[in-house]
């Protein structure tokens, strides 16, 4: 039988938004366990994926370090490591995919189809759309980290239209108009009538946004930056209460520096724009709108390859079926956000407990995957997590210690990755560390309701 420990070795994939050199999350992590000829080079991005994806999706599986075998492969022969439940439901596969991405340039602005529309979408475009799979994801700042998520309160959109010239023409005068009088005085009536209303009339003006011609973009764009430029911390008639002027300006500024006249520009004054502290996090759920702007993050996501995108992507835009398939709920930004807690599938021994140590959970309201952050602050500080009906993939992003299932143990440092199979209680220690450092994993994990008896996996 396979030893239900198994340290992992990924690559690490190069886009022009990632992080150069090693001030990349990822190529930092990707050179403890990365292939041998894997070297840092300075001027060169690396971003999405330490090991590309920690996982079993096709497109880049991970694989043991020890005999080079993907991990598909060891879990299809062995369905034991991904627990029987979730073995038969998710054929043989994992159900999540793991990553870190080192973001020093926006990412597309995108979403996600749901499962119904992704399996529509691959049998007609399986090329720009290889998966029939819907693809909700999770990300957790490891740095402090930029990013847009969901439409703003319908009252910040109407006074953007307002008060941004250039954005009034792009859109239009008429459309803008049509938009702040449908949605005046009914902006927070969540009744059911009134958010179907507002619904619709977001989603209007926002296809008049995106389907703008080239010629009105490069018009209207060449008024925002000069705008933001000139005007600073007055722009946007000194923006709202959740974005400033002087935040606005630099995102303008910041992001035609990187695209030139791209429509994202514009869609920054629809969406949230939102800034993480390291340990916070977001959940987007399927068919949400967002983008990540900069910083280093965990990811967490259903096993999919399934991207939508219109804006800051040289990459294939599909703007009919953006404009279709998004929620178009509107929320402020800290509605957002996910609240983690305290893991209670987790025992710190005293040396944890005295130091500060602790565990904590991540759980969006999916049953494809659930992250748990732990943080052992002292030499000694261990962590002991009861075994789960279902598999695990374990990342250190800081530190270094032991990381251990029954009489399996092995070194662990910042960038190593390691699967746990299932029913496997798996032990970390905190060693070796200097002052002021601790030892830091993310673990992601699948557990789903086992209906035969009722029982939570």
């Amino acid at each position: 039988m396979q030893v239900p420990l198994i340290r992992l070795q990924c690559g690490v994939n190069s886009y022009d938004w990632g992080k150069k050199g090693s001030d990349s999350a990822a190529a930092q992590f990707a050179a403890t366990t990365a292939p041998a000829d894997f070297s840092i080079q300075a001027d060169k991005p690396y971003a999405e994926g330490i090991k590309l994806w920690m996982g079993t999706h096709p497109s880049n599986p991970s694989k043991d370090v020890t005999t080079g075998r993907p991990l598909l492969d060891l879990v299809k022969d062995n369905k034991a490591l991904l627990g029987h439940a979730i073995a038969a439901k998710y054929s043989n596969k994992l159900p999540f995919l793991f990553k870190v991405l080192s973001i020093n340039k926006a990412l597309s602005i995108q979403a996600h189809p749901n499962k119904k529309l992704a399996e529509q979408l691959h049998a007609r475009d399986p090329k720009n759309y290889p998966d029939d799979n819907h693809k909700p994801e999770m990300a957790i700042a490891i740095t402090p980290f930029e990013g847009l998520c969901g439409f703003r309160p319908l009252a910040e959109i109407a006074y953007f239209l307002t008060n941004v010239p250039a954005l009034r023409q792009l859109v239009s005068d008429a459309e803008a108009d049509e938009f702040i009088s449908a949605v005046k005085g009914h902006e927070t009536d969540d009744s059911a009538e009134t958010t179907t209303r507002n619904k619709k009339a977001l989603q209007k003006v926002f296809k008049a946004l995106l389907t703008a011609s080239k010629e009105s973009l490069e018009s209207a764009t060449k008024v925002l930056v000069q705008a933001a430029s000139s005007e600073g911390k007055e722009f946007a008639k000194g923006g709202v209460e959740s974005t400033s002027g002087a935040i606005l300006s630099e995102l303008v500024t910041r992001c035609h520096g990187e695209f030139g006249a791209d429509i994202g520009l514009f869609v920054l004054f629809f969406l949230n724009f939102v800034t993480l502290k390291p340990g916070e996090a977001l959940f987007l759920q399927a068919d949400d709108i967002h983008a990540y702007v900069s910083g280093d993050i965990i990811e967490c996501m259903a096993s999919s390859d399934n991207v939508v995108r219109a804006g800051f992507t040289p990459k294939f835009q599909d703007v009919p079926t953006l404009v279709t398939m998004l929620t178009y709920s509107y929320a402020p930004i800290d509605e957002q956000k996910m609240q983690p807690v305290d893991y209670p599938y987790a025992t710190l021994n005293r040396e944890a407990y005295s130091s500060g140590s602790e565990a904590i959970l991540y759980d969006p309201p999916i049953e494809e995957f659930a992250v748990v952050r732990s943080a052992l602050k002292s030499n000694g500080s261990k962590a002991t997590f009861d075994p789960l009906a279902g598999p695990s993939i374990v990342i250190c992003t800081s530190g270094k210690g032991k990381i251990s299932v029954g009489p399996t143990v092995q070194d662990i440092e910042a960038g190593n990755v390691y699967f746990v199979g299932a029913t496997a209680e798996l032990v970390m220690e905190a060693q070796g560390l200097g002052e002021d450092e601790e030892f830091v994993a993310f673990k992601a994990f699948c557990e789903i309701d086992d209906h035969s008896n009722g029982e939570k996996l």
